[in-house]
């Protein structure tokens, strides 16, 4: 999945009219007002959700800015507007402030950014300001964006127009003064205990819930609503071709009964029979690439996994899948494919059968991380990476003894 900002066409028009009209929030010329006396002239003014505010003039308008927890308002004349977007990080691709920066930038054509006063808002960490040349539909102006983050979310803030004045410096400061965040409460429907069996499940697959920047204490990573209903669907559909309750169960049937563990084995086995095992290691990419008609990057993936092959045998992998399996009951949960009793119920049987594979977390993180390689063909260092730094964490998945005596709690 990826984040998308949608610019609407109400929203783009009225930004390029505000660009073309050369009038700023507070009109132009003379000494700028107090923050005082121009929030005297402001009102709150809130995203559809209600989860996020600043103060804009009285008698501004909204318009849809095409998400909910994206707030764009407006002059009635059109001739200036300030948008302020949202992105809750439990549904966030992106996991840090320079990446959030990155993508509002490259989606409004942001250019020449220098550092600007604004520096804090209450509510928020890591808050930076800038003022930059902005280029919509081909329409070019000057932009004062803000962006900050919490613990909910990440944010971006801005104004654009033909000039930046002091004036419009100091309007748009008294605006984000009253910034205010409300977290909404977020409807679970996951009704059991979460004992220490569902944290094992959890732990399996902590690591990617982790990248995904979700909730490893929740089971499948995120609450079960109709949100996270949709996120999910549309994860399987995409990664997975699982778009209903017979797709889901056929999945499920190929990755525990096959997955990439066979792939390997087979693979492996293949080059051992036509002694592979006797070509030196320097030369193994080279004789992939002429005597199999792999390509480089393809050889290299196999040469790596002929190692893992001869140090630890044909079920080298066998983590990757049981992991991704046990993954798979918390999406098709929260999906709406299987029901909670269900996704439970199968993540028991197949954490009974991986459990007795391994002896201890990292024996089993080992393996998941090897078939991460041998699947995507690249170094697993920062799955790796995050599991080290998710066991230094004071709720840290894998303190879960891992010969817990894994039984129906629910």
């Amino acid at each position: 999945m990826s984040i998308k900002i949608k610019k609407s066409s109400r929203i783009v028009s009225l930004i390029m009219v505000m660009v073309l009209a050369l009038t700023m929030l507070q009109g132009c010329g003379g000494k700028p007002a107090s923050t005082e006396e121009l929030l005297a002239d402001m009102q709150e003014f809130t995203t559809p959700e209600g989860s996020a505010s600043i103060y804009l003039n009285k008698d501004w308008i909204t318009e849809d800015a095409g998400s909910e927890t994206f707030l764009a308002a407006g002059s009635k004349d059109g001739r200036e507007a300030v948008m302020l977007m949202q992105i809750p990080k439990n549904i966030a691709t992106v996991d840090s402030m320079e990446a959030w920066q990155d993508l509002v930038e490259s989606s409004y054509g942001v250019t020449e950014p220098e550092a600007a006063d604004i520096t804090e808002v209450t509510g928020l960490t890591n808050v930076s300001s800038y003022t930059c040349k902005v280029e919509v539909d081909g329409d070019k102006g000057v932009g004062y964006l803000v962006y900050g983050e919490s613990d909910y979310a990440f944010y971006s803030i801005g104004f654009i127009g033909n000039r930046i004045t002091d004036k419009v410096k100091a309007s748009f400061a008294a605006s984000i003064s009253k910034f205010t965040e409300v977290v909404p409460e977020v409807e679970n429907n996951f009704s059991s205990e979460m004992t220490d069996t569902i944290r094992w499940f959890n732990a399996s697959y902590a690591v990617l819930t982790d990248l995904n920047n979700w909730d490893y204490n929740l089971f499948g990573g995120l609450p079960a609503n109709d949100d996270s209903a949709a996120i999910e669907q549309e994860l399987l559909k995409s990664w997975w071709d699982v778009t209903d309750r017979a797709s889901a169960d056929s999945t499920l049937e190929w990755i525990l009964t096959e997955g990439h563990r066979a792939d390997f084995k087979a693979n492996m086995q293949t080059l051992t029979e036509d002694g592979f095992g006797d070509v030196p290691a320097e030369d193994r990419v080279s004789v992939l690439v002429e005597s199999y008609g792999l390509n480089n990057e393809d050889a290299e993936t196999y040469a790596n996994a002929f190692d893992m092959y001869t140090q630890y045998g044909e079920t080298a992998i066998d983590g990757w899948d049981y992991c991704r399996a046990l993954s798979l009951m918390g999406y098709y949960y929260l999906a709406g494919y299987y029901t909670e009793q269900e996704a439970l119920d199968k993540s028991l049987e197949i954490a009974q059968m991986a459990q007795p594979l391994f002896e201890t977390w990292d024996d089993l993180m080992d393996s998941y991380l090897r078939g991460y390689e041998y699947w995507n063909g690249d170094s697993s260092d920062e799955r790796r990476g995050v599991y080290e730094d998710i066991k230094t964490r004071e709720d840290n998945p894998y303190g879960v003894d891992f010969k817990l005596a894994l039984t129906k709690t629910w």
